[in-house]
């Protein structure tokens, strides 16, 4: 006997079909939606400036040394009340999700006079193009496009990240930017700037800095590097300098 007739005869219901993950799938995928959505915005949102939330410079804690600032490259005016200073490797995707936030503290307040900000090159040994990375932004700066490259770096990351060949990526960015790429490639090839770049890498050993991105808003370590805590603790600080 067929199996349909031996249902008729039986009265058997027919074999359900087997039940779909389908509903269970989208259900994990708008969690995990969530949970980034909570995260972007744990780290973009902008506390008080007089929140005691805001990291503060911890119990007897020295003055940053302004010296070293020398083998960092540096934005804004010398005398400004508010020193920003990044450790970073262009090659670190944290330092690359932090990028809009310096972007936007160059606008918004180095700019206009009120903050310094100083890059400290960090690049780490896992990292195989942070080195170059490093060297390119400084020979774009010999074209005085420093800041540019730097963008460019940064908002290109997972472009030249892998790359067996960087140079020709950063020389590409080179001419983009419109800089002579005869020029930005001899200085890539011939390293120029690498030891600069190990200066950098000194001072931050020398002042126990391993992670990127380090973040210090005059000698205070922000504990979530991001626009939010840093524009709050920025405006904290410039409102103490004017009191």
């Amino acid at each position: 006997m067929g199996e349909a007739k031996r249902r008729k005869a039986t009265g058997a219901p027919p074999p359900g079909k087997p039940k779909s993950n389908k509903p269970l799938y989208i259900g994990i995928g708008v969690l995990v939606l969530a949970a980034a959505v909570l995260v972007v915005f744990f780290l973009t949102a902008s506390p008080k400036p007089n929140s005691d939330e805001l990291p503060v410079a911890s119990a007897n804690a020295e003055a940053f040394p302004s010296q070293l600032d020398q083998y960092g490259v540096s934005v804004g005016p010398e005398d400004a009340a508010v020193v920003v200073r990044e450790f970073a490797d262009f090659q670190c995707p944290a330092c690359g999700n932090f990028s809009s936030a310096s972007k936007q503290l160059k606008q918004e307040y180095v700019d206009t006079g009120k903050v310094r900000f100083v890059y400290f090159d960090l690049p780490l040994q896992q990292h195989d193009n942070a080195m170059p990375a490093a060297q390119a932004a400084r020979c774009a700066g010999d074209q005085n496009a420093y800041w540019k490259m730097h963008d460019r770096l940064f908002e290109n990351q997972t472009e030249w990240s892998g790359s067996n060949d960087p140079v020709a990526t950063f020389t590409r960015y080179a001419g983009d930017l419109g800089l002579q790429e005869r020029r930005f490639r001899t200085c890539m090839t011939t390293e120029l700037h690498r030891e600069a770049v190990e200066e950098s890498r000194r001072v931050a050993m020398q002042l126990k800095v391993t992670s990127t991105p380090t973040v210090l808003v005059d000698n205070i370590r922000l504990t979530r590097p991001g626009w939010g805590q840093l524009s709050a603790v920025v405006e904290r600080e410039l409102a103490s300098k004017a009191e």
